[in-house]
């Protein structure tokens, strides 16, 4: 590498042509002495790429396994389902396979979106405390006129409540917005914004001088928060099924008094630790499906998070739900309509208008599945002996 560094090739309003793609790539093997020739072999129209990443130089290549077949019992998601999943660990996908099996037996899981909502959450500065809470009660009074100026930015969604919360001086609010089949992280933005220029312009003088801030991180965006596991951020999705002890012990040879034994050990376990998730690993479900299908990677921080709870019923059999409060998913815009990601959707049924909620489910299915697999792998003593036989690619 030279002692200034270089600025990186590119051309301005036509930086995807494959001319300057190539520059690039010679120009980090003159920089650096690495050869790209992995980076550089894609099947991706360069063409596609704006709006999706800048100074495009090649495509990372992820190996995707094929898990499957998952029978879902939802609302959305209905019949068989393969799922691709993006992974570079070992035994994932069979483990993941193997609980989509014990689902299957039994008719599959029974998953239920109770609301999906994206936030923006503004928070206004005002010269006190009082002046603060006339402004709650001033944007109570006019939602109506502040959901029209949201809703002028976007022809898809639409502001359905704002939450308020007075701290000092200040009034935090977080704007909810439906989103269609879109995430939409980037349309409540902007709807948002309109929204607080509205009320700017609006203001009874009574209130006093007052300015905001688009953003008062109370949207905790990119990452986990108690107030998503409260009130949701994307999707809050509860995936359930009941797991008889005779099919357990014959798939997985754990017993399912073990089995829930481990739950309460693992339910202590968590609230020692602090986790977010009270379960066993939903972030691998998550993440591998999240790269397969264009997901914002970002967004496994927020839905990762999980609430665990198992009943032993009289019977030994297993009732086993899992909620997820922020899962954020879209099967329209953003990475999804990128060559290999929308395979993966369609794949699943899943690409395109009007299918969000039906891979939202299938996702729950998954993970629902991972949690049951890994949770019988542990108490049968399985755990590290798979790892060893099929997760490791060393001599």
């Amino acid at each position: 590498m030279s002692d200034t560094p270089k600025s990186i090739p590119r051309i301005s309003g036509n930086n995807f042509q494959p001319e300057i793609i190539k520059a690039r790539q010679d120009f980090i093997t003159a920089e650096t002495g690495t050869s790209v020739p992995h980076l550089s072999a894609t099947t991706i129209d360069p063409s596609t790429l704006k709006g999706n990443v800048e100074n495009p130089i090649g495509a990372a290549q992820i190996p995707i396994g094929l898990a499957g077949p998952l029978l879902m019992n939802g609302e959305h998601a209905k019949g068989h389902f393969y799922v691709p999943m993006a992974t570079t660990e070992g035994t994932l996908v069979a483990s993941y396979s193997r609980g989509m099996r014990i689902l299957s037996q039994i008719g599959g899981p029974k998953t239920t979106i109770i609301e999906r909502y994206m936030q923006r959450a503004p928070v206004f500065h005002c010269e006190d405390a009082r002046k603060a809470r006339g402004l709650g009660e001033w944007l109570r009074a006019n939602f109506a006129s502040i959901k029209a100026a949201a809703e002028t930015t976007t022809s898809v969604g639409k502001l359905s409540h704002i939450e308020e919360y007075g701290v000092s001086r200040m009034w935090y609010t977080r704007f909810n917005f439906t989103t269609g089949d879109a995430a939409g992280q980037n349309m409540c933005g902007k709807a948002a914004d309109a929204a607080c220029r509205w009320i700017m312009k609006n203001l009874p003088a009574d209130l006093g001088k007052i300015t905001y801030t688009l953003s008062g991180a109370i949207d905790t965006d990119k990452k986990h928060s108690h107030l998503n596991t409260l009130h949701s951020r994307g999707a809050r999705v509860v995936v359930e099924a009941v797991l008889p002890r005779d099919l357990i012990k014959s798939m997985t040879r754990a017993e399912t008094r073990d089995m829930y034994r481990a739950r309460q050990v693992s339910m202590l376990g968590g609230m020692l630790a602090g986790t977010t998730n009270n379960g066993v690993h939903a972030a691998n479900g998550i993440a591998s499906l999240f790269l397969a299908t264009g997901q914002d990677e970002a967004n496994v921080a927020e839905s990762q998070a999980g609430l665990t709870y198992v009943e032993l019923l009289e019977n030994d059999d297993l009732y086993w739900s899992l909620t997820l409060p922020s899962i954020i998913a879209a099967t329209y815009g953003g990475g999804t309509g990128l060559a290999t990601q929308r395979e993966c959707l369609e794949i699943m049924g899943c690409y395109g208008s009007g299918k969000v909620e039906k891979f939202i489910e299938i996702l729950a299915g998954t993970v629902l599945a991972g949690e049951i697999s890994l949770s019988a792998a542990v108490v049968a003593n399985e755990w590290v002996e798979s790892h060893d036989k099929h997760g490791r690619n060393r001599p």
